[in-house]
């Protein structure tokens, strides 16, 4: 008997303006960055934030996704609050940011900044 394994789906879904501007990211990344990294530090009103950073070293708890702009990571210990979200890169008039989709958030603060699982 012959078993298959299939692809392990990304634990999120990056829209193609979230890898663009991953791209723009490692291309103006410090020396040594060998990708960029979501996390979910606990600060704000609400408990928890989405936090993107340059990471220099790959942890074996992260989960890495492979984009056309190069590696992108997401904390171990953050990966539970955000299964299933959308992460898109959003521009207009007076601001632009990551936004998240996240179908695990049971409420935010109001100023958006942080939110709650």
């Amino acid at each position: 008997m012959t078993t298959t394994t299939r692809a392990r789906p990304a634990a999120l879904i990056l829209t193609p303006s979230a890898e663009a501007r991953i791209a723009d990211l490692m291309g103006q990344a410090p020396e040594g960055a060998i990708g960029v990294k979501l996390s979910t530090p606990r600060r704000g009103c609400s408990g928890l934030a989405y936090s993107v950073d340059y990471v220099t070293e790959a942890d074996p708890f992260d989960e890495k996704i492979e984009t056309p702009g190069g590696a992108f990571y997401v904390d171990g210990g953050s990966i539970l609050y955000l299964i299933g979200s959308v992460m898109d890169w959003v521009e207009d008039d007076f601001s632009a940011g990551f936004t998240f989709q996240n179908p695990n958030a049971k409420g935010s603060c109001g100023c958006g900044e942080s939110f709650t699982v």
